[in-house]
Parts: C-alpha cells; sequence; structure tokens
C-alpha cells in the first residue's frame, strides 16, 4: 500500500499544487486508469480525446430537464475529469509528454465547458427564457478562459521555481512564433491550428501577469544553473498560501457548483458564480500575485548583483 501511494505520488506534477479531491480521488482513480492505459497501448492524446468524448457528451446531457438523465450527465462529467487526469499521470508515467499533448488537454477542456454552455441555455430558452442568456454564456465562457489560464500559469511558474523547469509547462510567448511559422497549413492543419489557439492562450497569461511575466523570463535568463534557495524559499513564502485560490479557479469546485445548479434546475445559476464569485477571486488573485512578483523580482534582481560582484571580488 505504501510503496502504492509513493507510485501515485510520483505521477504527481507536486504535492503543494494538486487539489485535496485530485489527491484523494482523481489521482488515485487516474492512477489506475494510467496503468491501464498504458498497458493496452493507449498513448496520453488517445486518453485526452476520449475524456473530450465523454465531457462533451455530459454536457449535451444537461439539457434535458430530468434529473435521471443529468445524473448520467454528471458521471460522464466525471469521469472525463478523471481521464484529463490520466492523460497527464500517464505522460509523466511514460516520459511521453509534449506541447502539442498539452495544448490538446487544454483545448479539450474548452471543448467539454463549450458543450455544457450551450446545452444550459438552450435548456434555459426551451423553457422559456430569453435566448439572450446566449450572450451571457459568452460572457462567461471569457471569464472562464482568463480565470483558468491565470491560475493555469501561475501554478506553472511554482513548479518551475520551487521544483524544476522540467515539471512546468510554462513557454515564452515569442518562443513559439518560430514553432508556428515553421508549420504550414496545408501539411500540418490541425498542429498549426492548435499552435494559434496556444498562442492566443500565451498572450493572454502575459498580458494579465506582467510582473509575473517579468520574473519568469529574468530567473530563467539569469540563473541558468539553478534558482538560489533563498530565492526559492521567498518565493513559497509568498505564493505558496495563494495555491488554493488558484485551484479553485480552476476545475473541481466549479464542477460541484455546476451540479447543485442542475440538482436544484436552476443550471443558469452556474453562470453568476462564474462572473461574480470566481472574477472576484479572479481580480484578487491577480493583484495578489502581482504585487508579490513584483517584490521577489527585486530580490531576484539584488542576489543576482550579489553574486557577480562576488565573482569580480574573486
Amino acid at each position: 500500500m505504501w510503496l502504492n501511494k509513493l507510485q501515485i505520488e510520483s505521477t504527481f506534477k507536486s504535492h503543494d499544487t494538486e487539489e485535496f479531491l485530485d489527491i484523494i480521488f482523481y489521482r488515485r482513480l487516474g492512477y489506475v486508469f494510467a496503468l491501464a492505459s498504458k498497458r493496452l497501448g493507449i498513448s496520453p492524446n488517445g486518453v485526452t480525446i476520449i475524456s473530450i468524448l465523454f465531457g462533451v457528451t455530459a454536457g449535451h446531457l444537461f439539457f434535458y430537464q430530468n434529473l435521471t438523465v443529468n445524473i448520467i450527465g454528471m458521471c460522464f462529467l466525471v469521469f472525463a475529469e478523471t481521464l484529463d487526469s490520466t492523460d497527464g499521470q500517464l505522460a509523466r508515467m511514460t516520459n511521453f509528454k509534449s506541447r502539442f499533448g498539452r495544448i490538446l488537454d487544454g483545448l479539450g477542456g474548452n471543448l467539454m465547458f463549450l458543450s455544457i454552455y450551450i446545452h444550459i441555455c438552450a435548456r434555459f430558452v426551451v423553457n422559456g427564457g430569453t435566448p439572450w442568456i446566449f450572450l451571457f454564456a459568452v460572457i462567461t465562457g471569457l471569464s472562464h478562459s482568463l480565470q483558468c489560464a491565470i491560475a493555469d500559469y501561475n501554478r506553472n511558474l511554482y513548479l518551475f521555481i520551487i521544483f524544476d523547469k522540467n515539471k512546468s509547462e510554462l513557454d515564452k510567448l515569442n518562443d513559439l512564433f518560430p514553432i508556428y511559422n515553421k508549420l504550414s497549413w496545408k501539411n500540418n492543419f490541425v498542429k498549426k491550428l492548435l499552435m494559434r489557439v496556444y498562442i492566443n492562450y500565451t498572450k493572454e497569461q502575459e498580458i494579465f501577469s506582467k510582473e509575473t511575466k517579468s520574473l519568469f523570463y529574468y530567473v530563467q535568463n539569469n540563473f541558468i544553473n539553478g534558482i538560489p534557495e533563498n530565492l526559492k524559499e521567498k518565493y513559497k513564502n509568498l505564493n505558496k498560501p495563494l495555491l488554493k485560490y488558484h485551484n479553485i479557479l480552476t476545475t473541481n469546485t466549479r464542477m460541484m457548483v455546476l451540479f447543485i445548479a442542475i440538482i436544484i434546475n436552476k443550471p443558469e445559476y452556474y453562470f453568476l458564480f462564474e462572473l461574480i464569485i470566481l472574477n472576484a477571486l479572479l481580480v484578487y488573485v491577480i493583484l495578489k500575485q502581482e504585487k508579490n512578483n513584483k517584490n521577489l523580482l527585486e530580490s531576484a534582481k539584488t542576489i543576482y548583483r550579489e553574486k557577480l560582484n562576488n565573482l569580480v571580488s574573486v
């Protein structure tokens, strides 16, 4: 049992960045599915595609004003989220990680929630509601995208600084354009389309995380041989308390609220949760994270100058 626990934890990105529900449920079940997928020869991208199919189908099942059908949809969505955990665990288990796999995984999450939004709106209109709900859903979807993008950016920076760059999936925007330009629409249509989506996603992250971006670029460029331990410690003390808020901005909390809204037959209330509660949390997280990282950037510059002065004096 202890060995299994160690094996499961070896497929985590890190214990610090994992949500409680992921640790006790999704990662455990995902590990079992990852082992099965490995034995069956299913790739991480194959798992991601299966996850998308179940997630999109779940969204359709939320259209019906029938609690039994809705509960089946909830089970499908939980299964899809389990497979979303599985693909990453399988990639780390088999060392079959790729940028395009990460992009496909992110796109899958967006497609699942797009299906959910469309079917919730259609359900609302069919039952006498105003079609303006679709505009409401578009604004909600844009909010959702930004919330997840900011949470993803900051959690990956945490992995980059506290652990190592191999655990992080951060990319610089300028590094992506040469990859995009090498792909042709004729011969690499899907990959080029995914890269275009990813470039827009990364641009969104950097626009709303200017101080965080500056810290990431500075540390990557100036501490090539390793980030100093005193900078790591200061970063962890300031930013680890924010991880719980980043986690709320991702999937598990919004899924629980969605399920409650569907059970009480008011799925449109879910939009209010995203627009009011999660956006308020997003504003707080951005302001706090940016303030912390501006302070940390100054610390990084001081440490680097001291390092240069020591080299000169030697």
